[in-house]
């Protein structure tokens, strides 16, 4: 890659937007729960992040919710997620899946 291309890739609105996405994803997985909410919300926030990048975001906000205990904000994102109208189709594919998991744990532990 050269200069050019790595220069206007982080400068542009997708760059940045993915830059905030990856650093998200880097402090999820280093279970920084907080780190990685405040990310994706930067991230969902930013004016001109793209459709993908912004379901792509809200999706993993959604997950490090529910794998904080935080089942209500979880599902809202999860819900944002299926409302927008310009989402890459697995996106929302997974957004259902995990909302349809999501309810069946929740009737299986009300038995």
């Amino acid at each position: 890659m050269n200069i050019f291309t790595w220069l206007t890739g982080n400068f542009s609105d997708r760059g940045k937007a993915l830059s905030h996405y990856k650093r998200g994803m880097a402090r999820a997985n280093q279970h920084d729960h907080q780190g990685a909410i405040s990310d994706y919300t930067v991230t969902i926030g930013m004016p001109d992040t793209p459709a993908d990048v912004k379901a792509m975001a809200l999706y993993n906000r959604a997950l490090v919710h529910v794998a904080s205990g935080d089942h209500r904000k979880g599902v809202g994102d999860l819900a944002a997620v299926l409302a927008m109208d310009h989402t890459i189709e697995n996106v929302k594919r997974r957004a259902r899946q995990k909302l349809a998991r999501m309810k069946s744990r929740s009737c299986k532990s009300s038995v």
